[in-house]
């Protein structure tokens, strides 16, 4: 009861937000030009600002364990491009391909994880070295997958142009990737981790507050974009990739690791890796990389609305097994 508690006051709050910016939009105070430029912003400066900071505070050389973290960079490197690879043969709609393998894929590590630790062990444990390994790659492979899936415009139609010829397609897409904010923001980061320099204070507190926007202005435009109408069409592959991300990922991942010898915060942080809820940043890139946005939004909102539950199984039945 007290991991299912814990479950919902971290979940929770992420759907209310979202229901706000629903309501908001309702009654005309978050317009539509609020949304665009919203989306923009979170995109372009609040999301690759605390990716910066969140990279360049990290402490690669203190607790390091290579073989922790080799497997959260293949397990990452495997569920995202397998899930890119099986749905871009057997999805029928290829303008959805991008926007399911990333919301299928991505979870809210960086967000959930090193709370939910503390609430169980009372320190952060193995999470920072599992957000070091996998968590630059959700965004990196994110990219990936936005850039090089079939684009669509504002109504979700197909861009032609993006088909029109392949070579030119592709060097279009290597050259979005390299000038990406996120990858950016990931990049400029790195040295500092690297080589340990210190931000100035003044710097660190007024990037801290401009990242710190990031994820509350994407909730409220996640909830004051959704469309009723739009959502409904887009009910099954949201529910299937939702069930993915909470369930199946967990479920091949979690034995696999236990088989591994991991144990205790090991297995946290790696569940927190595989089954955590789609993080809000999926919307804020499918809108911004021109893939499907509605689709998206739906995974994000179910997602986060069935965490609670989700999460609070796989504890039980790591408990169960006397692997945490």
């Amino acid at each position: 009861m007290e991991n299912f508690i814990f479950s919902v006051n971290a979940t929770l709050p992420l759907f209310l937000v979202i229901l706000l910016g629903w309501y908001l939009n309702r009654i005309g105070m978050l317009t539509d030009g609020f949304c665009k430029a919203g989306n923009q912003y979170v995109f372009n400066v609040a999301l690759p600002i605390s990716l910066f900071l969140s990279i360049a505070k990290m402490d690669l050389y203190s607790d390091f364990d290579p073989f922790f973290c080799l497997f959260c960079f293949l397990s990452t490197t495997i569920f995202f491009l397998g899930i890119w690879a099986v749905t871009s043969l057997v999805m029928k709609d290829k303008t959805m391909v991008g926007a399911f393998s990333q919301a299928a894929a991505r979870s809210s590590a960086a967000i959930l994880g090193v709370a939910l630790a503390v609430n169980i062990y009372g320190d952060s444990g193995m999470v920072p070295m599992m957000i070091v390994a996998a968590v630059p790659f959700f965004n990196i492979y994110a990219v990936l997958i936005l850039s090089f899936s079939p684009h669509v415009d504002e109504n979700g139609a197909l861009l032609q142009e993006e088909t029109a010829n392949g070579m030119k397609a592709v060097k279009k897409a290597c050259l979005n990737v390299l000038k990406n904010p996120i990858i950016l923001g990931i990049v400029a980061g790195i040295p500092f981790a690297l080589l340990k320099i210190p931000l100035p204070t003044l710097a660190v507190s007024t990037l801290n507050m401009v990242g710190g926007t990031a994820s509350p202005v994407a909730l409220l435009v996640v909830g004051a974009s959704f469309s009723g109408g739009e959502a409904l069409k887009k009910w099954k592959p949201a529910a299937v990739a939702t069930f993915i991300k909470l369930f199946v990922l967990p479920a091949i991942f979690l034995p696999i690791a236990a088989a591994l010898g991991f144990r205790n915060s090991q297995m946290v942080a790696i569940l927190i890796m595989c089954g955590s809820p789609t993080t809000v940043a999926c919307y804020i890139m499918a809108k911004n990389m021109k893939n499907d946005g509605v689709l998206t939004s739906n995974v994000v909102v179910l997602a986060t609305l069935f965490s609670s539950v989700s999460i609070t199984l796989w504890l039980f039945l790591l408990k169960n097994f006397a692997l945490i």
